[in-house]
Order: structure tokens, then C-alpha cells, then sequence
């Protein structure tokens, strides 16, 4: 096998558990439940919580970090904490450790993900990008929507396996990792990187998530709710006025303003904001309408994720023809689609084949041709030594919209009264509609990506010089 292949084999199956981890935690938070009975339900919610809040605060840092040090270094380190934090979590006596076990695989994942792809890309001459970032791309959506149905299986023995399956993976990858990974870094960086600003937008993103993940608990009018989207507000403006006057920002404001790179991250934020509650309405009205069991729900939304593989690898090979805005704007169309055929069929008596099952096929196919599309469009408009922070930064938008998209399902589901369920669930899906033709528009604003082949200015500040604009 040729060694390109085998680093894309390496990072893709990195990459597949670390964004397993976001979900099929989900399908074991009842068995934890009921472990560790003397928590209350508040508490437990931070299994869930402590992972999405970190892991979006730290991908930033950790991929303009990897950029300057190493990331091969970054790589083999983030992944050696997401194995170590998969053990503590396996073995966690308390709620609380397992909380803490869950913080240390998040930094982990945020070292691993814009890292896997920052060594993939230079593996490959330009052309045959696309086709790399469409296997990377489609194993994280397939480990994103595979969730549910895999960890079904592994809490019917128990739940501390969905966090042990990580550790022969993860221990497989470490040692081919380092023999067969070399070196990169943004070998341009001359002045040291501005870690306060660093600091300061991981607190904001933090925040921000922190306010998505809790609005449905304390209200989105709740005073809490208010002081940390407004905290993260402040804290925003704070790292954008660093950006434009440090040397070394930990964003290069030249890259916000390449029209491609901006436009691919406000459409990853809407289309993953309608994904993020697709799985986990899916789930939802299974073993809530159609009272089925975890398992069986799980078994059932099989199709999805590996529809959407399948359509990730092949549909690199449109890029080049059809162009990534394309295919982000057909992505998100038929996902939307996917989705009225679920509004239009499916009631309270459970159907599957013809229900649920043509929505699944049609939301499979969107996610295969957006989410690679995504990240082509990002990657293709930033130079080589740019590409973990570009990585981190897209991944950042997918993970804040899919805690956005939960948020705003379950404030829109509530509590319904029996009886009323399935027109809540109506108006999730009409939610998810409307968010993904938005990011269909989104897609379409990409406008055509122009590779950028030479390094972001450092200095003078203000400049764009050596970027395409799209």
C-alpha cells in the first residue's frame, strides 16, 4: 500500500473514534443513570456536557499549536490523552471522575481531529485532495450518525464498553502513527504565538457552548443563559481585536476575510446545526412516539451513516466538475428533503421501511456530498501553513452548530403532553428544514475555492496579500 494510503487509513480511523465519542455517549447516559444513582440528573448531563464545551473551546489553540510545534507531535500527543481519558472513563468510580475522564479525552480529540487532517493533506498533490478529504470526511460522518446503532449494541453488555472499544484502536493507531507519520509545522511563524488570545477565545467558545448545552435546562431567558452568550459575546470582540494587532494571532484575520473559507464555516455551522438534531431526534421519536428499544432504534438508523460513507467517497470525484458549492448547496437540499419525507409519513404507528427509511436514504446522500464539500472548500482556500488552524476552525463551527441545533430541538420538543408528541417532533423537523436549505444558501455564497498556495502575511497587519479571495 502506498504510504499516502496508509496515513489516510491511520487518520481516518483516529479521527472515526474521537468523533464517535461526541454520540454514542448519548445511548449509554440511561445505564449511567442508573449505576450511579445518587446523582441527579443535572450532574450526569456534564458526561455529556464537559466533552462538547471542552472539545469546541480547545480545537482552535490546539490546531494553531500544532501549526507552530508539530503535527505529528500534536497528533500522536492528542491521541495518546483520548486513549489515556478512554480508560479513566471506562474504570470511573464516581460521576465526578468520569466528568473529569471526559475533559481529558475532549483536550485529547481537539489535538487529534485538525491534526489528522493537517497531516493528510500534504500527502497528497492538490488534485487528488478532494478524494482524501472525502474518505476523512465521510468516516467522521459515519462515526457521528453510527453512534446510536453501535452503541446500542456495546450497552446491551455494558456501558463502560463504549469508552473501552476506544483503547485497541487508539493503541494500534499510536504505534503505526509513529512509525510511518513525519513531521510538519508552519515553518513561516517567526514571532511567538499569541497564547493570551488563545486563552481568551477558548473561554468564549466555552461559553458560548456552555449557554447552548444548558438553554434548555435553565431557559434561554435565564440569567445564566444571558451572562454566558453574553460573556462569550465580549470575550469574542476581546480575541478579534487581538487578532488584528497581534503578529502572530491565533487567527489570521487574511483567512476570515478569504470569502470561501468564512462562507464554508457559516454554512457548517447551519447544515450541522440540523444534523446535530436529526440524530438526535431520530432517536427521540423512535423510543419516544414509536416506543422501540434503544437497540432496536439504533439498528435502525443503520443505513444513514453508511449511505452517507459511501456517497463521501465517491462524490470527491465531482469536485472538480461540479465545484464544492455546489455540492454543499445539493447536500443540504436533499438533506432537507430527507427530512419533509420524514414530516410528511411518519406518524405514531411505526413504519420504518416506509417512514423513516426514504428520509434516512435521501439525508445519507446530503451528508455524504456537504460535509466533504465543507471541508474541501476550507482546506483549498488556506496555505499548508495553515491547515490545522483552518481544520481546527471549521470543526469548531460543525461542533458549536450541532450544540446549537440540540438546543433549539430540545426547547421546541419540551414536555408534550400525551398525545401532542408527534406535532412536536413536526416542528423539530420543520427546524431542521429550514436550517439546512439556510445552509444550502450558505454553500451557494461560497463562490468558486482557488487553491492558496502561498503562506498568510504576518506583517503588515490589515493585508490579505498571497490568499485567493474567491
Amino acid at each position: 500500500m502506498q504510504r499516502r494510503w496508509q496515513v489516510l487509513t491511520l487518520v481516518s480511523v483516529a479521527t472515526f473514534v474521537a468523533s464517535l465519542d461526541l454520540f454514542i455517549v448519548n445511548i449509554a447516559f440511561p445505564d449511567i443513570r442508573e449505576e450511579f444513582g445518587d446523582a441527579s440528573v443535572s450532574t450526569l448531563s456534564w458526561v455529556l456536557n464537559a466533552y462538547a464545551i471542552v472539545f469546541a473551546a480547545l480545537l482552535v489553540p490546539a490546531g494553531r499549536l500544532a501549526d507552530r510545534s508539530g503535527r505529528r507531535r500534536g497528533f500522536l500527543g492528542g491521541l495518546a490523552l483520548f486513549v489515556a481519558g478512554s480508560a479513566l472513563c471506562g474504570l470511573a468510580p464516581s460521576v465526578e471522575a468520569l466528568v473529569a475522564a471526559r475533559v481529558l479525552q475532549a483536550a485529547g480529540a481537539a489535538l487529534l481531529v485538525p491534526t489528522s487532517l493537517a497531516l493528510l493533506l500534504p500527502e497528497f498533490a492538490p488534485k487528488d485532495r478532494p478524494a482524501a478529504i472525502g474518505i476523512w470526511a465521510g468516516v467522521g460522518a459515519a462515526a457521528a450518525a453510527a453512534g446510536p446503532p453501535l452503541g446500542g449494541v456495546l450497552v446491551q453488555a455494558d456501558w463502560r464498553l463504549v469508552f473501552f472499544v476506544n483503547l485497541p484502536v487508539g493503541a494500534w493507531a499510536l504505534w503505526r502513527g509513529s512509525k510511518i507519520l513525519t513531521e510538519t509545522r508552519d515553518e513561516t511563524a517567526r514571532a511567538r504565538p499569541d497564547w493570551l488570545g488563545a486563552t481568551v477565545l477558548a473561554g468564549a467558545i466555552a461559553a458560548l457552548t456552555l449557554g447552548f448545552v444548558q438553554a434548555p435546562e435553565w431557559g434561554w431567558g435565564d440569567p445564566r443563559t444571558l451572562a454566558a452568550l453574553a460573556g462569550s459575546a465580549a470575550g469574542l470582540l476581546l480575541f478579534a481585536t487581538r487578532c488584528a494587532r497581534h503578529p502572530s494571532p491565533i487567527v489570521d484575520p487574511a483567512m476570515v476575510r478569504v470569502r470561501s473559507f468564512t462562507m464554508a464555516n457559516v454554512a457548517a455551522i447551519l447544515f450541522s446545526a440540523a444534523f446535530g438534531a436529526m440524530l438526535l431526534s431520530n432517536v427521540l421519536f423512535q423510543t419516544g412516539v414509536w416506543n422501540e428499544s434503544i437497540l432496536r432504534a439504533g439498528l435502525q438508523l443503520a443505513p444513514g451513516p453508511a449511505i452517507a460513507a459511501i456517497t463521501a467517497v465517491t462524490s470527491s470525484r465531482l469536485t472538480g466538475r461540479i465545484g464544492q458549492q455546489r455540492l454543499i448547496a445539493l447536500g443540504c437540499a436533499l438533506f432537507a428533503a430527507g427530512t419533509a419525507v420524514v414530516l410528511v409519513r411518519a406518524d405514531a404507528t411505526p413504519d420504518w421501511a416506509s417512514e423513516l427509511l426514504p428520509g434516512l436514504v435521501l439525508t445519507g446522500v446530503g451528508v455524504g456530498l456537504a460535509l466533504p464539500s465543507l471541508n474541501s472548500a476550507a482546506a483549498a482556500s488556506l496555505p499548508p501553513a495553515r491547515f490545522a488552524t483552518g481544520a481546527a476552525v471549521l470543526t469548531m463551527s460543525r461542533q458549536l452548530g450541532i450544540a446549537l441545533g440540540v438546543a433549539i430541538l430540545v426547547a421546541v420538543l419540551g414536555t408534550p403532553v400525551p398525545g401532542e408528541a408527534l406535532s412536536a417532533f413536526q416542528a423539530g423537523w420543520m427546524f431542521q428544514i429550514a436550517a439546512a436549505l439556510l445552509g444550502a444558501l450558505a454553500g451557494l455564497a461560497v463562490g468558486s475555492v482557488a487553491p492558496a498556495v502561498s503562506p498568510l502575511p504576518v506583517v503588515p497587519r490589515g493585508t490579505a496579500a498571497g490568499m485567493q479571495t474567491g
